[in-house]
């Protein structure tokens, strides 16, 4: 069953072209990859009626081995905060993005088919003030078969970050939406920090998590990289 040899990568870019060019270059043997904060950039000038120089058109970085899935905006402040990248050797699973079902600039939910089923993935980006994870709450979502979810989620709490010694509130919220799906958090075989920071006194931290559907086998598997 496809569904079971998945290999995902996912990663809190922070608008860096250059990190999300390595990856592509460099993580073909992955089917997904999921990226929070990715980078828009300017790909050239269009013509305009409004506009002699032409107007802007603004997007993401395309590369031939990877089908790229992004909700779609042309307005900068609901640029999204969320994308995926398909290796191409899948395309015949038939992925799509479902704006349908959601559309929300820091949730990206795409599906596709295995031995004529349907399964879905999310990716989430979640700001300080936890939009996103009450959207979600508050939403009724008919998703079908939700094997994986990728969550950036900006809270620090004991439950999955060692070096922390409390329990945030808003985290009952990210696991309403997790039972909501039936998914379960995965702790990582290499249990060390996710976010890496240069100021003083301010600790390394763990804030990217990922939720796999609770009857899967590769349940507390995965990996961080610390190289990336």
């Amino acid at each position: 069953m496809i569904v079971n040899k998945l290999n995902v990568f996912s990663q809190n870019v922070c608008k860096n072209s250059l990190i999300v060019n390595s990856i592509l270059e460099t993580h073909n043997n992955f089917d997904i990859i999921l990226i929070q904060k990715p980078p828009w950039s300017i790909i050239r000038s269009i013509p305009s009626s409004a506009l002699s120089e032409g107007e802007v058109l603004v997007g993401a970085l395309h590369y031939p081995n990877w089908l790229l899935f992004a909700r779609p905006s042309p307005i900068q402040s609901d640029y999204p905060r969320v994308m995926a990248y398909i290796n191409i050797r899948l395309s015949h699973l038939r992925f799509s993005l479902h704006r349908d079902i959601i559309n929300h600039r820091d949730i990206l939910l795409i599906s596709f088919f295995s031995n004529n089923v349907c399964y879905s993935i999310m990716n989430i980006y979640s700001n300080a003030f936890h939009s996103t994870l009450k959207y979600l709450k508050d939403t009724e979502a008919n998703i079908d078969n939700l094997i994986i979810m990728t969550d950036d989620v900006n809270i620090r709490d004991s439950l999955w970050d060692p070096s922390f010694p409390h329990h945030s509130l808003i985290s009952n919220d990210l696991f309403i939406i997790a039972d909501l799906f039936n998914l379960d958090l995965l702790i990582p075989t290499n249990p060390i920090p996710t976010r890496y920071l240069d100021t003083q006194g301010v600790s390394d931290s763990v804030l990217d998590l990922m939720f796999l559907h609770s009857d899967s086998s590769e349940l507390n598997q995965h990996v961080i990289h610390p190289s990336w």
